[in-house]
């Protein structure tokens, strides 16, 4: 079953006023939580646990520009990491690594400059992407997926064909130019993980929390 637009009009300002606008979700296959914060080069020592709430409580409180705060859950199979205000998923010298050998994909919206992305790298190899004021790498014309990035290096040469199907569901249901954080991204990490986001996953999971200093 895929889900429609609907499915997916509780994550909004009134509900999350501090996760909404600014938020980065990364779903990384394979990896537990302390796995995935020793990939990240953060001792698990050093983390904590917390709640939706408190993670982005401090978040917010602990802001500085450069450090990304994040909080990592297991969810069958998977690992969900949660940021208010971060970017571990958008950026490329993270990213690629914590992709190695297993499926990366992470959508990531900033309301205050409009900014969306969405990525799937298969280790190391992008597949799929949407990137800011460019648009989707790949679309859907008469029933096949097109490559609409063919000037660009370090994409996979193989065209993700289990993605037709969703790409022309969203086609069908959204505008043209619906931004990805609208719903169309939700709806494409479920069929590429299998996981459907819900209230109940985001506010009743405990959280391993902790923090990838940025670049000095």
């Amino acid at each position: 079953m895929i889900a429609t637009p609907d499915d997916y009009s509780w994550f909004s300002r009134g509900r999350y006023p501090d996760l909404a606008d600014a938020y980065c979700f990364t779903y990384v296959r394979g990896l537990t939580p302390e796995e995935l914060v020793t990939r990240l080069g953060v001792r698990v020592e050093d983390c904590s646990r917390m709640r939706l709430d408190e993670l982005t409580k401090t978040a917010y409180s602990s802001y500085d520009g450069k450090n990304m705060f994040f909080g990592a859950v297991a969810v069958g199979d998977w690992v969900l990491v949660v940021e208010a205000l971060g970017g571990l998923g958008i950026t490329e010298e993270i990213v690629m690594p914590l992709s190695a050998g297993t499926r990366l994909v992470s959508h990531y919206f900033l309301e205050v400059k409009l900014i969306d992305y969405f990525s799937w790298i298969e280790d190391g190899k992008i597949r799929f992407e949407f990137v800011h004021q460019e648009g989707y790498s790949h679309w859907v014309e008469d029933g096949k997926i097109r490559f609409e990035f063919p000037d660009q290096e370090g994409y996979s040469e193989e065209m993700p064909d289990e993605l037709v199907e969703t790409m022309e569901r969203i086609d069908s249901v959204y505008p043209g130019l619906t931004d990805p954080h609208d719903g169309p991204a939700f709806l494409l990490a479920e069929r590429l993980t299998g996981i459907t986001l819900t209230p109940q996953l985001l506010e009743e999971s405990t959280y391993l929390c902790g923090v990838v200093p940025g670049p000095r």
